[in-house]
């Protein structure tokens, strides 16, 4: 096993004090902070000059998670994901305990399940759900590889993961979903 617990302690010391992080997410790098705080979340839009109207991904760890955050969701999602072989974000109704800049204006929130070993691991360990939005300044491409990010966002946030940096092969996003009345629409 790879050794990434003094990056795990290094992101948990930056998110506990409403800091943000450069990380190898499960599918491309990104930036990331704690998802219930509005203040940590203010911080990444500003950095990645988005628009603040534009929600974010949130990485959680267990199917446990997506129950705590969200009112109700349908459980046969749950079996739906199981079956995933690609990382795939699912847009959730009715979002709870999360910072109000994360959340879509209709209060939905997009969420995903992570099963790559180090953000399961980071989340787990933070406890709390963590933004995952790409490592780029908004309108420019997602990078695909640590090398390719921008320096205004390596210098912009307050810690970056060293764990996978030379890592050469090119990830994609995740596919993102909305679960309706049993079945999937595909948004990307």
């Amino acid at each position: 096993m790879i050794d990434f617990s003094n990056d795990i302690e290094n992101c948990l010391e930056v998110l506990r004090n409403g800091g943000i992080i450069l990380y190898p997410t499960d599918t491309i790098w990104g930036i990331g902070c704690d998802a219930t705080n509005e203040t940590a979340v203010e911080k990444i839009i500003e950095l990645k000059q988005r628009p603040a109207l534009k929600s974010f991904v949130v990485l959680v760890a267990t199917e446990r998670d997506v129950l705590q955050y969200t009112a109700s969701p349908d459980l046969a999602v749950f079996d739906y994901l199981e079956q995933s072989i690609k990382p795939t974000t699912v847009i959730y109704e009715h979002a709870l305990g999360l910072a109000e800049n994360v959340l879509a204006h209709d209060g939905s929130v997009a969420m995903r399940i992570c099963k790559d070993e180090f953000c399961r691991h980071l989340v787990k360990r933070f406890k709390k759900p963590i933004v995952s939005t790409s490592a780029n300044i908004s309108g420019e491409p997602s990078p695909a590889l640590f090398a390719e990010i921008n320096d205004a966002i390596i210098k912009g946030v307050d810690y970056v993961v060293k764990y996978r940096q030379d890592d050469a092969s090119r990830a994609a996003p995740s596919s993102i979903i909305k679960w309706k009345n049993g079945s999937t629409v595909v948004i990307r």
